[in-house]
């Protein structure tokens, strides 16, 4: 029973604790060239505001709507976008094929290099450190084909 009483007093002094840490002011703090920084922190900065406590933040404009686009603001043709996806999607996949080409010889260079066994590498530390560079070349071919191939997926 003694156990309990200890437990409950242990979650009352957390709950206080956390009740306190979470009513700590949010700043807003605009630097000179606009950057904006939102923190819990005072900031020495001159730019730095207490927001109000009882406002959201966010970055998001609560009431935020859409509005319509000016009709003043250039246009695009149909043909002449049309033109401008197909090339895009040329050269989307003349960039998937060079790199798939790449990906390719880089898992072989990998394989070579996993077949061979130094005589200065009795330890496998070495061998590992030694076939790193071939695994990091491989995994960037491998994220850029992967980047490539989604980029392609979202094309008309």
């Amino acid at each position: 029973m003694k156990n309990i009483k200890i437990t409950s007093a242990a979650f009352f002094i957390l709950g206080a604790f956390v009740s306190v840490t979470a009513q700590a002011d949010v700043y807003k703090c605009v630097e000179p060239d606009g950057h904006i920084t939102y923190t819990n922190a005072k900031a020495a900065s001159k730019g730095c505001k207490v927001l109000s406590q009882d406002k959201a933040v966010s970055t998001v404009p609560s009431g935020a709507t859409r509005t319509p686009t000016p009709s003043d603001f250039p246009k695009v043709g149909s043909d002449t976008q049309k033109a401008r996806d197909t090339d895009r999607r040329k050269i989307l996949e003349q960039e998937l094929s060079t790199e798939e080409a790449n990906l390719a010889e880089s898992s072989k260079k990998l394989a070579e290099q996993e077949a061979i066994r130094n005589g200065d590498e009795k330890n496998f530390q070495r061998v590992i450190e030694r076939l790193q560079p071939f695994k990091d070349d491989l995994a960037i071919h491998e994220r850029n084909v992967e980047a490539l191939k989604k980029e392609m997926s979202k094309l008309k």
